[in-house]
């Protein structure tokens, strides 16, 4: 069965939403973690947001350079979880029909590597809440941004998390790696 890694950045005051403020710590180290995350997985899940945010980037940045990534956003294959957006238009993107947790169980079931996710809302929440996903990646950020938080984005907060990991750069970013406990 293949495995759904979430993985988002976030300050340390919480903050998820519009990640520019990581880019002064992405630097070789957190390059390298990244390249590690997409090269065991072949598959994006991402809600309507998620989906609009990279596909207004991703495709505008050059493909034949292989540190920017876009390779592998570009032509990974790309799953929606929306019940707005109908005809995607960046390449390899399907919307999920249908219930999201039943269509996200069929896809864990299917052959292949990891199903990597990025950022943590209301499609994760379900997912996690659903028993589906495997592990969540918080890159804390040694940086107070300042706005709206993760549990204020969130209705229903409670979740519980076990540490399975941890990981910390020169740069002082911390991926911390956690599994959702049943109970």
């Amino acid at each position: 069965m293949r495995r759904i890694i979430n993985s988002t950045y976030i300050s340390l005051d919480g903050v998820i939403d519009e990640p520019a403020w990581t880019m002064p710590y992405f630097d070789d180290e957190a390059a390298a973690f990244a390249g590690e995350q997409t090269a065991v997985a072949d598959a994006l899940l991402m809600g309507r947001r998620t989906y609009e945010g990279f596909a207004a980037a991703w495709p505008t940045r050059d493909e034949s350079d292989p540190s920017t990534g876009a390779a592998y956003f570009n032509n990974v294959r790309k799953y929606v979880a929306s019940t707005t957006l109908v005809d995607p238009e960046w390449r390899n993107s399907e919307v999920l029909k249908g219930d999201l947790v039943e269509a996200v169980t069929a896809l864990k079931a299917q052959p292949g590597g990891d199903i990597l996710m990025y950022g943590y809302g209301v499609v994760t929440q379900a997912l996690v809440k659903a028993g589906l996903v495997d592990e969540v990646r918080f890159w804390i950020h040694p940086v107070i941004v300042g706005g709206p938080s993760l549990s204020a984005a969130l209705a229903d907060p409670r979740t519980t998390l076990a540490l399975v990991g941890t990981r910390v750069f020169a740069s002082g970013v911390i991926v911390a790696t956690y599994a959702p406990t049943t109970g």
